[in-house]
């Protein structure tokens, strides 16, 4: 079994005991939601992560899935109540961190409800399934794979790296703390392989606006980046467009993003993936399974768990130098061996 397939599989990958809320036997007819992050469903990237998880989840127990859109911040504590005040959901999933001000109000005030909150937790609060995906290790994976492919002679389908070059660039979404750790790991992988590397570094301002992260990646493009990576969700199509427009590289994040954004597969040497899809999938079926204490509290996505990885992009598998697969099995030992120390942790600098 690939990474690919391990990333994918059901059960196993970050623990062995599943987990469930209690509000009802299994067949009964209940129900999750889960609310978007401001970037919305349909992103190719982790908010469609996530719901896949818990759909798989509510098939396998009989449970359905109530998908509510969301992407104005401002509104997250006047939905999170009118949801739990309905009294049917075994768990509402909330994707994104931006749902942490407004759960620290909801989640005492509607203690009987269990939440899961992605990319952050709430210490003390037992209702609270909060999740920290390692970014600053992903990101970190990321970095190496552009560190070293910069540097390699890669072709395909008209698109090019310029092996005498050493620029790699650097798309973020909306400037914060969060997407900062993003950049600064990113760095870090890049020069723990080749500190000759320049990295150019730029944000779009949104997670949505498709058009402003093209333009930031056309800009790097033309500064002589023959590979871009980028932390901007669903508006990280318009990294992949910049590169498919110029005939270079991107690289996705999240997700295997030469499958989910697959009309950009030509470009997208590898993506830098959590298994977001698990952990929701292991909390929905910890609901149906009424064993809500095992996953109670702070969570974790690592390398070391096998939740975080660097897969190649399905048009380039097989055909990538020996020297990216040597320096990610590099990069992931040191992590469990404790050999790297980040700059940032994994929600912020």
């Amino acid at each position: 079994m690939n990474r690919r397939q391990v990333l994918a599989a059901g059960g196993g990958v970050l623990g062995t005991t599943l987990i469930a809320g209690c509000l009802g036997e299994e067949g009964e007819g209940d129900e999750f939601a889960i609310v978007s992050s401001p970037a919305g469903f349909d992103d190719q990237a982790f908010n469609d992560n996530a719901r896949e998880g818990l759909e798989r989840a509510a098939e396998e127990h009989g449970y359905e899935v109530n998908a509510v859109e969301e992407t104005e911040e401002a509104e997250y504590q006047s939905v999170q109540a009118e949801l739990a005040e309905q009294g049917r959901y075994g768990v509402i999933v909330l994707v994104g961190f931006n749902h942490l001000d407004a759960l620290e109000t909801n989640a005492p005030e509607y203690s009987e409800q269990n939440w899961m909150l992605i990319n952050d937790h709430i210490e003390g609060q037992d209702n609270v399934s909060g999740w920290i995906e390692m970014n600053n290790e992903m990101s970190f994976l990321a970095g190496v794979a552009a560190g070293v492919l910069t540097t390699e002679d890669i072709t395909h389908d008209g698109s090019s790296t310029d092996p005498d070059g050493t620029t790699v660039g650097f798309v973020g979404g909306e400037d914060i703390d969060l997407i900062n750790a993003f950049e600064q790991s990113y760095i870090e992988g890049v020069e723990w392989v080749n500190d000759d590397v320049e990295v150019l570094t730029g944000y779009g301002g949104s997670f949505s606006d498709t058009s402003a992260a093209q333009d930031v990646a056309e800009s790097q493009i033309d500064d002589g980046a023959d590979i871009v990576w980028h932390a901007a969700s669903a508006a990280g199509r318009g990294v992949f467009a910049a590169a498919q427009n110029a005939d270079r590289f991107a690289l996705g994040v999240d997700v295997d993003q030469s499958v989910t954004a697959e009309q950009y597969s030509d470009v997208i040497l590898g993506s830098a993936v959590k298994a977001l899809d698990e952990a929701t999938y292991q909390v929905g079926s910890a609901v149906a399974e009424d064993d809500w204490d095992s996953v109670s509290g702070e969570q974790n996505l690592s390398i070391e768990q096998g939740g975080i990885d660097f897969v190649v992009g399905q048009d380039f598998e097989g055909g990538l130098p020996d020297a990216l697969d040597e320096a990610l099995d590099d990069a992931r030992q040191a992590f469990i061996d404790g050999e790297i120390e980040l700059t940032c942790g994994p929600t912020g600098c």
